[in-house]
């Protein structure tokens, strides 16, 4: 998969294109990306998907939306979708006035277009003319098809960024995974915190995770740390750790790893979230708080275990 920072940079023969944010790459974004690649497949082309950072609602002022993937996360989503090229657009306040027409030749004239997919609420151009209708009188003077997609829907309701966007704001990482189709999760590098953990027998890794991404509910979760291709289990902590530093505003995203010792200061880390134990609580002790930690470390195996 070939991952591009412009469509200025692409030029394709012939393509299958979808166009969206596809923030999480859910399960309804997948429905989508599956007919794509089966299609691309099926006529010996490229299958391409158009993404664009930052998010258009972040820089049209329609409020400030945390994102559930970075531009790179999603990308390796799609690649394990069997996507071929994926192209994240800077997006503007200058491109959101090009009009639909205007826009979609120029897609035409970097990827060779000829066969569009889009979701069923999907619009682009100036003003969001170009829905489905507008975009299919387009594609016949152009010489593109167009393909609509139905909501994917399950007992909650049509599956889409903004509900699970809640979910994982409150700390239901699990009915979030069930709608994205894969776990949330949040990376960066290990820093040095204060060193706490270790005092007490509980060494935590600290990560310096990206400020745009949604950070889950403060509280104790069960799930997964990866460091290039190992995995381990690990008891996650977002918090401000009420114990020592009530004070503090900004979480810290520390995670144990269970039968783990060695320095991983400076490298990535990845957290996959699996369940949620328990809030974040205030101890009267230190003996208290240890006491805990080590319940919910046993927990945390069980569930992973299970």
């Amino acid at each position: 998969m070939k991952h591009f920072q412009s469509l200025e940079e692409v030029t394709l023969q012939n393509s299958w294109l979808t166009i969206g944010v596809f923030d999480g790459v859910h399960r309804g974004h997948q429905e989508i990306i599956k007919k794509l690649t089966a299609g691309a497949n099926g006529n010996g082309v490229s299958a391409v998907v158009l993404t664009f950072d930052p998010h258009p609602a972040n820089v049209l002022g329609h409020g400030e939306i945390g994102l559930l993937t970075l531009p790179d996360e999603r990308a390796e989503l799609l690649a394990s979708m069997n996507v071929d090229v994926v192209i994240t657009e800077r997006f503007t306040k200058e491109l959101s006035t090009v009009t639909a027409f205007d826009f979609m030749s120029r897609l035409k004239r970097h990827l060779g277009l000829n066969h569009l997919l889009i979701g069923y609420d999907f619009a682009l151009g100036k003003g969001r003319e170009g829905n489905a209708m507008r975009l299919t009188e387009i594609g016949r003077e152009l010489g593109y098809g167009v393909e609509l997609i139905s909501a994917l829907s399950d007992e909650s309701g049509v599956i889409s960024s903004t509900e699970i966007r809640k979910l994982v704001s409150v700390g239901n990482i699990t009915e979030a995974a069930h709608l994205m189709g894969h776990p949330y999760s949040l990376r960066g590098p290990v820093i040095r915190g204060d060193g706490r953990g270790k005092k007490i027998g509980v060494p935590t890794a600290n990560i310096d995770y990206p400020r745009e991404k949604i950070v889950p509910a403060k509280g104790i979760y069960a799930g997964w740390a990866s460091i290039a291709s190992e995995e381990h289990r690990a008891a996650i902590s977002i918090g401000v750790n009420p114990t020592f530093t009530p004070e503090k505003q900004i979480p810290s995203v520390e995670a144990y790893l269970l039968d783990f010792d060695k320095d991983i200061y400076g490298k990535e880390l990845k957290i996959e979230f699996v369940a949620r134990l328990r809030d974040e609580l205030k101890f009267d002790s230190v003996d208290a708080l240890v006491r805990q930690i080590w319940k919910d470390v046993e927990e945390t195996r069980r569930i992973l275990e299970a």
